[in-house]
């Protein structure tokens, strides 16, 4: 296996970055990251006391049952 790191297409991914979802999603980072905050966001993953990641999936359904982000 080389150093080369190993891209993964976005749709395929099953945690998506802040700026990936940004991308995927078409939503700014700064609403992204504010989502995330909320006490009963379900599709947040984190990972230590800073980083946090979008479960894509779930996301996926969240915006699917809502209307206004």
């Amino acid at each position: 296996m080389s150093n080369a790191k190993m891209e993964m297409p976005i749709w395929e991914k099953f945690n998506l970055t802040v700026d990936e979802a940004a991308l995927y999603f078409n939503i700014g980072k700064n609403r992204l990251r504010e989502l995330l905050e909320e006490p009963e966001c379900s599709f947040a993953l984190n990972i230590g006391n800073k980083k946090k990641l979008i479960k894509r999936k779930k996301f996926e359904q969240y915006i699917e049952k809502t209307d206004w982000i």
